[in-house]
């Protein structure tokens, strides 16, 4: 029998490994139902659906390997990172999904959610008060109207699958829906800003900086809290702490 590996787990759901299968237990069967229908219709390569039974899913490995992972540097060639920049595009000019995504919100909305998570960093002594007004002040750039695009949602960097120069795939798309095309660039280099220019260059367009690092801050403001009460470690080097001290 092939070893059993844990790839992640927490609360809300657990990603397990059986040799060349991922085993996908999640209790929220809506967001099980957004990643099978949005790999259907995503114009990129995306893992093979194997079978589906509540609350399991079963999918297929893909081959390479992931562009990096956070805190760690990328061994992935520019080129590389070029192409993965090159597949968002495609998937950004595809038609919109049916569905509004997952957790997408007004910039309002997202404000007022910004500012909660701000006053309980500093109130409840997770990070400085400096380092918490300064990418509060940074992400401001983030809250504005988007034209929405079909984006992945949750686009991490061991998200992305490549083999040598060429993408092999896109993982994990429970959060994909209409949203913020520049978020899906700022969440595959988070923490990996030297590479922003190569996905640029992919991505064939001019992007606005300011918005992506607005939302480098964004999601590692929003994000802190929940990664250390999941089990997570924010401050590791090259991690969410890092990304805020980054930006004073």
């Amino acid at each position: 029998m092939d070893e059993v590996k844990v790839v992640v787990a927490h609360s809300e759901r657990a990603t397990l490994r059986v040799g060349d299968v991922f085993l996908k237990v999640d209790a929220d069967q809506a967001r099980i139902d957004v990643e099978v229908e949005a790999m259907s219709l995503a114009p990129v390569p995306t893992p093979e659906v194997l079978w589906r039974k509540a609350p399991v899913l079963a999918i297929a490995a893909l081959p390479g390997t992931v562009l990096g992972r956070l805190g760690e540097p990328s061994t992935a060639s520019p080129v590389a990172w070029a192409a993965a920049g090159a597949a968002i595009r495609k998937l950004h000019e595809a038609p919109l999904p049916p569905w509004a995504g997952r957790r997408r919100r007004s910039p309002d909305e997202l404000a007022a959610e910004l500012d909660g998570e701000c006053e309980l960093l500093v109130t409840n002594g997770v990070l400085p008060a400096a380092l918490v007004t300064r990418n509060r002040q940074v992400a401001e750039a983030a809250l504005r109207p988007w034209i929405p695009a079909f984006t992945h949602g949750d686009l991490q960097i061991d998200h992305v699958f490549v083999d040598g120069d060429e993408v092999t795939g896109i993982i994990d798309w429970s959060e994909a829906g209409r949203g913020d095309a520049l978020f899906d660039l700022a969440t595959l280099t988070l923490g990996h800003e030297e590479h922003l220019d190569d996905v640029i260059a992919g991505y064939g367009t001019d992007v606005d900086l300011d918005v992506i690092h607005a939302w480098w801050s964004l999601r590692s403001l929003l994000g802190v809290r929940w990664l250390v009460e999941h089990g997570f470690d924010p401050f590791a080097p090259g991690c969410e702490v890092d990304v805020l001290r980054s930006r004073m």
